[in-house]
């Protein structure tokens, strides 16, 4: 039996011009699979023209009533749901998120059987899809640009207007730094993203004792991980699994790379009841020394304490003042610049789409056609047959607005 699948237009706002599949991926499953069907829903915003997809024979139409599942990255507005169809997005539900209540409500009062991307695991619980490498890249360039209008010492033109990663390194590289410390935190899919970028500037990367030991005549970055900016309070070693499994127990030593950082990358994934990483008390203290801060992360008023809110790709970067802990304009001497975008791959959509194109097509797509072998789509539903499922049931008090 064939399987139709629909690649929906974005709808909401701001636009996002990315896509699931871009046409190279639906080549890719099309020759895999020969009992599947695609159609694109006609766009002018997508990053991949209608054009592009009609030039590879696959139909472009307004038909998405047509198809059994339907394929979006953002959330789809609760008037343009279909009823009774598979659909697969970020519902930005899984936490609870008020905002979006009432479109899990509609979700489940429309039949629809929900796959949300953000938990598309193997059976380690390891996610399989993500943007989190493009979150990387942009943001590190983001922070650099931030760094030099912070400064004065350069001027980069802005993501969006860039074609590719190639162009943003190219660009970058064309910059003379000033002698600074740049520290990254994080050495997951967003860590390692940025990473590329100072790696691809061909800047030196120095070790912890270094970095924090020792000035140089050049610029060096210096990546870490939890345990090199987190101890346990008992002082025992005990290795990262128990920092993970026990983050009550550890308290943060993050302080000493701060009093050594011109410019920070939080690149980190932060888990519930771990410490933050420096408090708006640190950040008055005197040897505090960031001034820019890239926080790819975004955990808002959390573990980065300079992060008031998140800003947009249209208006990127604001001024924390640590004195009355509150947003001021960056500019000014005491503020630190803080560069807080929360849909970072937005900006590189072409290079974005390929990246989780490709892992959808190799993690997915397979699934369909398998019996689900490998419970990909088995631990993804959110919703069948107008209820939650059992994975997602700690979702219902969420949905009867009860929390």
């Amino acid at each position: 039996m064939n399987i139709k699948f629909g690649i929906i237009r974005e709808r909401k706002n701001p636009p996002d011009r990315r896509v699931v599949l871009p046409p190279k991926a639906c080549q890719k499953v099309l020759s895999a699979h020969t009992h599947a069907e695609l159609i694109v829903e006609p766009s002018s915003i997508r990053v991949f023209t209608d054009g592009e997809y009609q030039e590879i024979s696959i139909e472009v139409a307004p038909k998405m009533e047509e198809c059994d599942v339907l394929l979006g990255v953002k959330e789809v507005p609760i008037d343009i749901l279909i009823p009774n169809k598979k659909y697969f997005f970020f519902s930005h539900t899984i936490k609870k998120q008020p905002y979006n209540r009432e479109l899990l409500k509609a979700i489940l009062e429309k039949n629809i059987e929900l796959y949300d991307h953000e938990v598309i695991t193997n059976s380690k619980g390891v996610r399989l899809v993500a943007f989190g490498r493009y979150a990387g890249i942009v943001g590190a360039y983001n922070g650099l640009r931030t760094y030099g209008l912070k400064s004065g010492a350069y001027r980069l033109p802005k993501a969006e207007t860039l074609a590719d990663q190639q162009v943003l390194i190219t660009e970058l590289k064309k910059i003379t730094f000033p002698n600074i410390k740049i520290l990254l935190t994080g050495k997951g899919r967003v860590g390692n993203g940025a990473k590329e970028m100072l790696d691809g500037m061909q800047l030196r990367e120095v070790s912890v004792a270094e970095y924090l030991g020792q000035d140089f005549d050049e610029v060096v970055y210096c990546q870490i991980d939890v345990l090199d900016y987190n101890q346990r309070k008992d002082g025992q070693i005990l290795g990262e699994q128990d920092f993970f499994q026990n983050p009550g127990d550890y308290e943060s030593t993050f302080m000493q790379f701060a009093k050594e950082t011109d410019f920070y990358i939080a690149g980190h994934f932060y888990g519930d009841g771990a410490p933050y990483l420096y408090t708006r008390e640190d950040v008055k203290h005197p040897d505090f020394r960031i001034k820019v801060v890239g926080d790819i992360s975004c955990d808002i008023d959390g573990p980065v304490a300079t992060t008031l809110r998140a800003s947009t790709i249209a208006d990127p970067i604001y001024g924390y003042d640590p004195k009355s802990e509150s947003e001021t304009d960056y500019t000014a001497p005491n503020a630190i610049a803080v560069m807080a975008v929360d849909n970072l791959p937005a900006e590189l959509p072409r290079d974005a789409s390929s990246g989780f194109g490709d892992a959808f097509v190799t993690h997915v797509i397979p699934a369909f056609f398998n019996g689900d072998a490998d419970g990909v789509l088995q631990r993804a539903r959110m919703t069948q047959n107008g209820k939650l499922t059992e994975r997602y049931a700690y979702l219902q008090d969420y949905v009867d607005g009860k929390e």
